[in-house]
């Protein structure tokens, strides 16, 4: 098996893929923090509850679509990884992420169904049940 430092194209790519996933987490987390900020200020501010659960909702959304882009990527890791394996990957086909996923590309609803199953996703999901939860006492106790 070929090691990280390789400069073979499939090597240079799983790192740049793997780079690149990395970097959707990071994101995805800070979707998470600017959710959370945005309610607490929103909530020190006074502002509406309805508006403050949608933005937490738009952020979910964003994070579901996030999540969807990063698992793109994981799709392609994972071909790589394979490739990587085999006893002739040197003949294996690299940078192929983008021809990859017009060849999979799935019609609207379908892209809207798999951004809906990645916003459930329970590491998407769970950290913002507890924001609207929050939401939702603050506008019983008046706050909002």
């Amino acid at each position: 098996m070929r090691s990280a430092d390789d400069k073979t194209p499939l090597s240079l790519e799983w790192q740049i893929l793997h780079n690149n996933h990395e970097q959707h987490e990071q994101s995805a987390l800070l979707i998470k923090l600017s959710s959370l900020a945005l309610l607490v200020v929103g909530l020190a501010a006074h502002l509406p509850a309805l508006w403050l659960g949608l933005a937490v909702s738009l952020c979910w959304l964003l994070e579901g679509i996030y999540k969807t882009y990063q698992g793109r990527l994981l799709e392609r890791l994972l071909i790589v990884e394979t490739l990587l394996r085999q006893a002739d990957a040197a003949h294996g086909s690299a940078l192929q992420l983008y021809s990859e996923w017009a060849k999979q590309r799935p019609r609207a609803l379908s892209l809207i169904a798999d951004y809906a199953r990645s916003a459930l996703r329970p590491t998407v999901t769970i950290p913002y049940l507890p924001i609207l939860v929050l939401l939702g006492l603050a506008k019983f106790l008046h706050w909002a």
